[in-house]
């Protein structure tokens, strides 16, 4: 890895991480907070890449799972990754797998198709994977669990939104950076 690479991964993982901090706010029906960090997990996809987007959100995660206090809330440790919100972290780490797949495709010149696969990867897949795995562990009902994922779904399509609004941003900036 080339020590820019290497900075941006870095980078990434560390704002990640700073996203944690900002309280999660709980649902109270169900045991999975809404936090801010996907937002980041997005962010990693779109700016990163696949390869190296995959790898911050890797190290991220391995941070988490040897007990540094990187989530939100401040929740660490192995038991994070089989209680009720280990789902929504196995999606984080194919998130940006997925997105660098998608945008390699020839509709991803259009905006409309950047924002579909960012909210196809960061929002649906993640969330519908964090459903799934609360049906397995918990005693919520297939279609609860399902159903209570909706839930998630306007403030992560928000996030999405920004994520995609933020990627543009940094595009023209790196454009008239590399012209001056």
């Amino acid at each position: 890895m080339k020590i820019r690479q290497l900075t941006q991964t870095a980078l990434m993982i560390a704002a990640i991480i700073v996203l944690g901090m900002i309280p999660p706010i709980p649902l109270g029906i169900i045991p999975v907070p809404i936090v801010m960090q996907n937002l980041g997990i997005m962010l990693a996809g779109l700016f990163l890449g696949s390869k190296n987007g995959t790898i911050a959100v890797g190290v991220f995660l391995l941070l988490a799972f040897l007990g540094f206090p990187v989530l939100s809330g401040g929740q660490a440790g192995p038991a994070v990754f089989i209680g009720p919100t280990a789902g929504y972290l196995f999606g984080w780490l194919i998130t940006p797998l997925m997105m660098g797949y998608r945008r390699s495709r020839p509709f991803m010149s259009h905006s409309w198709g950047q924002l579909i696969v960012i909210w196809i990867s960061g929002v649906l897949i993640v969330n519908l994977m964090g459903a799934l795995w609360l049906w397995w562990v918990t005693p919520i009902s297939l279609i609860g669990a399902l159903t209570s994922g909706l839930l998630f779904i306007p403030g992560d399509t928000l996030k999405a939104v920004v994520a995609y609004l933020v990627a543009v941003r940094m595009k023209v900036l790196s454009r008239a950076a590399r012209q001056v």
